[in-house]
């Protein structure tokens, strides 16, 4: 069956000035983002893996524009609107919707939650306000709270049940993509599980499309289709969720998947510990940025930056020599997955 793309990202960049003295002069880039492309199909759930300050997260913000991309092509429904001025560019707005992180600070605590996510309509213009109204009940049923919950305020919920209100905020627009960004890291781990499910189950209904970011491989695994490692802003290896757990290429997503605990006493595998910290942004290292702290790392490899590159059946991966560190014990398989 043909695949639709819905999102395109071509070769998009986010760079952020550094400025010091007394008249505040740029003295050198953040490189958050740097040269990073890949697709995403209608449909599917694709997620982006990675540390802590790889950039994932200034991805998710620079897709939907509330970072401009310093260069690079955003392409939805094969129309380019990196470039669309703003006024245009709302027409697409409510297509692309996000799921922030924290559900503490996303939503204004001077706001009901009825008003939270009516908001978007009334600036999109949907419906009289009899539907509208209509509506926000409906989103809140589908989330798991009652009606009631319209007139109260952000601060009266749980952690758990103001991320199921910034969903249904981000659902009143019947969005084409949803970006997760780490939406469930800030919860409990009980909680968290129930928001997942949720996810899921409104995903079938409203037919989403989901760009997942995570630094949680085990939540990444649950979730999703094809998977994206990123590693100080670059992107080393992108695969299907089956091939990327079973057989991954580059030696950083080897380490990332050794680290994913298995709730199984009879399975054992062997932990990569990486060494040394994750370089700064600012002044990358040359060649591969992966190398200070790849375990198989050889002279070509600070000399030479990778190319990302498809080696088997779209199993891409920006690496020299890939394959050259596995896993000690590979990813169970079973017929619901993999565990």
């Amino acid at each position: 069956m043909d695949k639709t793309t819905l999102l395109k990202i071509e070769h998009l960049k986010k760079y952020f000035p550094v400025k010091a003295g007394v008249f505040r002069s740029t003295i050198g880039w953040v490189k958050a983002v740097d040269d990073v492309s890949f697709v995403v199909y209608a449909g599917e759930t694709f997620g982006i893996v990675g540390e802590s300050g790889c950039g994932k997260s200034t991805l998710g913000l620079a897709i939907l524009r509330l970072y401009e991309p310093t260069s690079g092509r955003i392409i939805f429904e094969g129309k380019e609107i990196h470039n669309l001025p703003q006024s245009k560019f709302m027409q697409y707005r409510k297509n692309l919707q996000m799921i922030f992180q924290d559900p503490f600070s996303s939503l204004n605590p001077r706001m009901t939650v009825g008003s939270i996510i009516e908001e978007g309509m009334n600036i999109h213009k949907i419906g009289n306000p009899r539907e509208r109204s209509a509506m926000v009940m409906d989103l809140l049923q589908k989330v798991g709270l009652q009606n009631d919950a319209m007139n109260r305020f952000p601060h009266e919920f749980s952690g758990g049940q103001r991320q199921r209100i910034g969903i249904a905020r981000a659902l009143a627009m019947n969005p084409k993509l949803m970006i997760a960004d780490e939406a469930v890291s800030a919860l409990d781990v009980s909680i968290r599980s129930q928001i997942i499910n949720l996810m899921v189950d409104l995903k079938n209904e409203f037919h989403l499309t989901y760009l997942f970011i995570s630094h949680d491989l085990s939540i990444i695994k649950h979730l999703c289709d094809r998977i994206m490692v990123m590693y100080l802003g670059k992107t080393v290896e992108i695969a299907s969720r089956y091939d990327l757990f079973k057989t991954p290429l580059h030696p950083y997503t080897v380490a990332l998947i050794s680290a994913v605990p298995v709730p199984d006493p009879d399975y054992h595998i062997e932990r990569i510990i990486l060494p040394g910290d994750v370089p700064s942004p600012i002044d990358p290292p040359s060649g591969c940025r992966f190398h200070p702290r790849c375990p198989v790392a050889q002279n070509r490899c600070s000399e030479e930056e990778p190319q990302l590159i498809d080696q088997d059946k779209n199993h891409f991966v920006a690496c020299h020599y890939p394959g050259s560190l596995k896993i000690s014990t590979p990813m169970i398989l079973t017929t619901d997955g993999i565990i």
